[in-house]
């Protein structure tokens, strides 16, 4: 009795206490996730006084769907999409896909984006089976950019770029690369409201160290706050 009594205690210990569920915005930090790009978005949350709380991959795949939707936005960042699927649960993946169509918002980001579709890898497949594929400067060898992005507003940044989906096939086109193709997308998936972005308008002036962008880094995470802000409100950003 002692030596169950003792592991319990253990196991207790050991087990990660859940998200705040007063929170609206939950970011995912678990395997796969760059935690440089954690830290960028929590700078941005902090920056427009948005309460947050950070998940793990073993914290997510303890909340059932009720939990989930106690928040109201789930952001996923950049990393590795195959890492971040793997390293959840797939009764986890199933989860956030039916929190999201009944009424929970998504923001995927670059890689966060290439988990919200369908693929050959484990996904959260939010696209109703559209899936994604790099963007174009993929093929060409080119990993890390500065790209010009073009927003439905006739806006023009460049935000930087690495590794990131070309969002084609799925929701309405919030702006574009330069090869036309769409940068970031938005749309309901059932209830919910999805912004996937191909880019990383979040990126700090840290990432840019030997290379040269025309936009300031402060004009992209000003965008960069919007996306957020809409994203958890569920409203569209201008589109085409």
């Amino acid at each position: 009795m002692v030596r169950v009594a003792l592991l319990a205690l253990v196991a207790g210990a050991c087990a990660e206490a859940p998200p705040d569920p007063a929170a609206p915005v939950l970011v995912f930090a678990g395997p796969g996730t760059n935690q440089n790009d954690v830290a960028a978005v929590e700078a941005l949350l902090r920056a427009d006084s948005l309460r947050y709380a950070t998940v793990s991959a073993r914290q997510l795949d303890a909340m059932d769907e009720a939990a989930l939707r106690a928040h109201r936005l789930l952001i996923v960042p950049g990393g590795n999409f195959i890492d971040m699927g793997n390293g959840l649960a797939p009764a986890t993946l199933a989860t956030v896909r039916t929190a999201v169509s009944h009424g929970l918002n998504y923001l995927g980001l670059c890689a966060g984006a290439f988990l919200a579709a369908d693929g050959a890898y484990r996904s959260f497949n939010l696209t109703n089976g559209v899936r994604f594929g790099f963007y174009e400067a993929e093929r060409r060898g080119i990993r890390k950019a500065a790209v010009l992005i073009t927003a439905a507003d006739s806006s023009r940044r460049e935000h930087y770029w690495e590794d990131g989906p070309a969002l084609s096939g799925w929701g309405d086109v919030v702006a574009r690369y330069p090869d036309g193709s769409p940068a970031i997308v938005q749309g309901h998936a059932g209830s919910g409201w999805v912004t996937l972005s191909g880019v990383h308008p979040e990126a700090p002036e840290s990432w840019r160290r030997g290379m040269t962008f025309a936009t300031p880094a402060s004009e992209d995470q000003a965008y960069a706050r919007r996306m957020i802000g809409a994203a958890l409100r569920g409203t569209p950003l201008p589109h085409d």
